[in-house]
């Protein structure tokens, strides 16, 4: 074998549990990808392999090798998982949230057949682009409601049908 030079990677040792959830990641359909790669990279650390050679055998490069080798090291199993991703926080809080799908649902503005984006926005205090995305999240249509709307006449029926 030959000798590599660079730092020393650290050495990852498992005890009968972590290898079994380990393992059970690694080959489960079902395991998001990254935690089933996340999983091999550990398994291969614990069996002593070098860095590169983890890296070359699972397809990512060895910095990432090395970062969970080390988060497993520092966090265990847990360590595996993703971290939140960095961002601003939501400003709508979830209550807002709430009172913009119940009243859609339950209420009609006085004015109108329907709520529009606008109307909505109005009403509780948001944005009209806030409630679009509200609607689209939810899948909430109030334009297309259910059951018989505007209809005055008995559909015309035709002959041999």
């Amino acid at each position: 074998m030959e000798k590599r030079r660079g730092r020393r990677p650290v050495v990852v040792t498992l005890d009968s549990d972590e290898r079994e959830v380990l393992e059970r990641w690694a080959r489960r359909p079902s395991t998001p990808q990254g935690l089933a790669l996340r999983s091999r990279i550990v398994l291969g650390a614990a069996e002593g392999r070098a860095n590169v050679d983890i890296a070359a055998e699972v397809g990512c490069s060895g910095v990432t090798v090395s970062k969970w080798r080390n988060r497993f090291v520092l966090g265990g199993v847990e360590g595996l998982y993703d971290l939140p991703r960095s961002g601003p926080p939501r400003r709508i809080s979830d209550e807002k949230v709430e009172e913009v799908v119940v009243k859609t649902l339950e209420e009609t503005p006085t004015d109108a057949t329907h709520w529009s984006t606008r109307s909505m926005a109005r009403r509780v205090g948001l944005s009209q682009s806030s409630i679009h995305r509200i609607w689209r999240a939810f899948g909430l249509k109030p334009h297309r409601r259910r059951g018989v709307q505007g209809v005055t006449r008995p559909p015309v029926r035709r002959k041999g049908a």
